[in-house]
């Protein structure tokens, strides 16, 4: 019996209390659900998240509303916010935060930035010890000293008040809030002052040294090289303190230049274990089943065109005279085949963004199984392409086009070098060994010269500019810089891989379906005003009013050719114009004259050209392709590319500076490729290397900086300097650890 009642007793006990707890419960979801239905973007988060938590825009006007800063405890409740919602809020919450539409006080109540009249931004740190507030909303740069810069380190997102202006007239800022902290690492060289071991970062914007405590150095020596971690943020009256974590070695070892790039630049160059065991895992021969439903292209001629150390091959052409016009195929490597939405490819593939090239060494974006191998069109053996197949007419326009998934067989793997001489010498060397696929190449050429025609009408800006080769000795040092001639071969890849560019472009925008585009926007008014003013006092002037289209620029071009100043001319209209990006919205492309241009041609080395050719499988198919938000998509993809770009500069300039150094008290001829108010940087004939003169160098006399003119000019001698003039100069100093090269005229 007492078994018995004791079960019974055990039974009832969870049902008296549950009945008011699934009560309890149920008021709550209700209550929630209503919040959540009240919410005026509610159907805008249901379609983004599952369980959709407060939109932004509720979470600020309920704040806003309160009049005061508001608790955690207190917010959720006003927001009906359930137990089960509480990390994706405090998720959101964490997201508001670092962007800086709220901030906490010393209590840890929230606050909404706006309503402190604080300005939110990125700090931009200068090697003199000074930086400047980036604001969020476009407004002028906050100036801020040292006493500021102590505080934070470049990148660092912060909330600061304008406090007045300094003795240049600039709007200086105070920091109220550190948002986000941008470096939880640094690379530099180990130093020992006074017993005392320190860090000097290899980024020149972070002038903080960097205290690294005792036993925390890995047995470091002063003079390395070495990865530290940040411990310790830097403060008001605290220096940033760090762990040494990695020793890279000496300075000048070969490659210690790529090295310290990579890790300045935060470019991923390991592929985690995923990657390499779905690597491991990779076929490297195109199946049977892989060229299902495909068009077999492989009998049909089609080659690669590249340059002699190129290992990834990502397109091959084919043209054949139709009418008055040309057929052109254009075939892309398939990657999109392989690397499949969410895996552990794609996942890596988006951080990088793009493959990075640097001199003898490439941090690629795909695995070498596939950027070298399956993917890449590699001559005389099956692989999956997608196809852009043109109709071009006699005028050079493209008057039809398709796209379609194909299997194709390079019939050869070409170089520019090797294609200008046989297109020059038709019957020479070359053109008899590859006679069998020189008739093709002529047709590429004669379809060039269409499509040349086409650019030159469309108003296509062509800016003339030197391209060099390093050429290295065994020790991996450069031994010599020499010029890259670009010949018709090098334009006849060009303009292939263009039209299929625009064709992605003309075909995602006929089915509506959101991609990518390659943006290039014009000059901004201010930036128009400015150009205008300096050409006028040439007797030169842009056409097209408020909004000048790019044949108004090609024809102010067309007109400098020849004159002495033409490099200066050139070199401004060049900067006058916006810096080319990804975006979802098709803003055209200026520069080449397009309404409407995406990346399609390279998906082994860029990541939008894979979501290009993504969103043109999906829409062959009658479906749509989601990556996510494509804006953010755009600028992920334009932030990868700006900083493969920034650590190439680095290493480019830390070899010249090598290369250099032995150097110093040499003099030679030049021409001022710029001048700034500090001085002017002398490129030399012969070595295509720069360097700068200092004010301070440029005679016994006080130079001052016209930016409206480009120039220098001498107050009591009335001497200028201007881009484009020239000079002799003497080598004085190389600072290898800061990749400058000294000049001083040598008149």
């Amino acid at each position: 019996m007492k078994k018995s009642t004791s079960s019974r007793r055990k039974a009832k006990t969870p049902r008296k209390s549950s009945a008011p707890a699934k009560a309890r419960k149920s008021k709550t979801a209700v209550t929630s659900g209503a919040a959540r239905r009240a919410d005026p973007h509610f159907s805008r988060e249901q379609q983004k998240y599952e369980a959709p938590v407060p939109s932004r825009e509720l979470i600020l006007d309920t704040l806003v509303k309160q009049g005061v800063p508001v608790s955690d405890t207190k917010l959720q409740q006003l927001l009906h916010v359930t137990p089960s919602e509480l990390e994706g809020f405090d998720r959101r919450l964490g997201a508001m935060q670092r962007e800086g539409q709220i901030m906490r006080n010393r209590r840890g109540a929230i606050c909404v930035v706006t309503k402190m009249d604080l300005i939110t931004g990125t700090v931009q740190g200068h090697p003199d010890g000074f930086g400047f507030l980036l604001r969020d909303d476009a407004g002028p740069d906050l100036f801020l000293g040292p006493h500021e810069m102590a505080k934070v380190l470049h990148g660092d997102r912060v909330a600061a008040r304008e406090s007045g202006v300094d003795r240049r007239g600039r709007p200086e800022g105070k920091i109220v809030e550190v948002l986000t902290r941008a470096n939880t690492r640094v690379v530099g060289r180990l130093h020992s002052e006074h017993g005392v071991l320190i860090v000097v970062a290899e980024n020149r914007r972070i002038s903080q040294d960097f205290l690294v405590p005792p036993g925390e150095s890995m047995k470091a020596k002063p003079g390395n090289v070495v990865v530290a971690e940040i411990i310790e943020q830097p403060a008001p009256h605290v220096r940033p303190v760090a762990r040494v974590i990695e020793v890279l070695g000496n300075y000048a070892d070969p490659g210690m230049e790529i090295e310290i790039a990579l890790r300045k630049h935060d470019l991923p160059y390991v592929f985690p274990p995923a990657v390499e065991r779905a690597s491991a895992n990779i076929v490297p021969r195109v199946s049977k089943q892989d060229m299902a439903g495909r068009t077999d292209l492989r009998k049909l001629p089609l080659v690669t065109i590249d340059g002699e150390t190129a290992r990834d091959f990502d397109d091959a052409v084919y043209a054949e005279p139709r009418g008055k016009g040309f057929r052109l195929v254009v075939a892309i490597a398939d990657v999109s085949h392989y690397v499949n939405v969410g895996d552990a490819l794609d996942v890596e593939a988006k951080n990088r963004g793009n493959s990075v090239y640097f001199p003898r060494r490439v941090i690629p974006m795909l695995p070498e199984v596939l950027s070298n191998g399956l993917c890449s069109l590699n001559p005389e053996v099956d692989r999956l392409c997608m196809v852009c197949d043109m109709t071009i007419d006699g005028r050079g326009e493209i008057a039809d086009y398709k796209f379609y998934p194909a299997v194709m067989w390079s019939h050869a793997r070409l170089t520019y070098t090797a294609v200008a001489a046989m297109l020059t010498e038709p019957k020479g060397a070359l053109a008899v060994q590859n006679k069998r696929l020189l008739p093709h190449l002529q047709h590429l050429h004669a379809l060039y010269k269409s499509l040349l025609k086409s650019r030159q009408r469309r108003g296509a800006i062509d800016f003339d500019s030197a391209e060099t080769q390093m050429i290295f000795d065994a020790n991996g040092k450069i031994e010599r810089i020499v010029p890259v001639v670009r010949n018709d071969a090098h334009r006849l890849i060009e303009e292939c891989m263009l039209a299929a560019n625009v064709c992605a472009s003309k075909f995602l925008q006929h089915q509506k379906h959101p991609t990518l585009y390659r943006v290039h926007e014009g000059p901004t008014p201010e930036r128009l005003a400015g150009l205008r003013e300096f050409l006028g006092s040439f007797g030169l002037q842009v056409g097209g009013g408020d909004k000048p289209h790019a044949l108004d620029y090609a024809e102010v071009l067309a007109k400098c050719k020849g004159r002495p100043e033409a490099q200066l001319l050139q070199t401004v209209m060049l900067r006058s114009l916006r810096q080319a990006v990804y975006s979802p919205n098709n803003l055209g492309h200026f520069g080449l004259a397009y309404d409407g241009y995406t990346h399609f041609t390279s998906p082994i080395r860029r990541y939008p050209d894979l979501l290009v050719h993504r969103a043109i499988k999906a829409a062959l198919n009658g479906k749509k392709y989601n990556p996510g938000s494509w804006t953010e998509l755009g600028g992920h993809c334009s932030m990868t590319e700006r900083r493969a770009d920034e650590a190439t500069r680095d290493v480019d300039a830390w070899l010249k500076s090598y290369y250099m150094r032995d150097r110093v008290g040499e003099s030679f001829e030049g021409t001022v490729s710029s001048a700034v108010a500090f001085g002017i940087f002398v490129s030399l004939d012969g070595l295509y290397v720069e360097g700068l003169v200092h004010v301070s160098d440029l005679g016994s006399d006080y130079f001052h900086f016209d930016p409206a003119k480009h120039l220098l000019l001498g107050e009591r001698t009335g001497r200028r300097f201007r881009i484009g003039d020239r000079v002799r100069v003497k080598v004085v100093r190389v600072d290898i650890e800061s990749s400058k090269i000294d000049f001083v005229l040598d008149d």
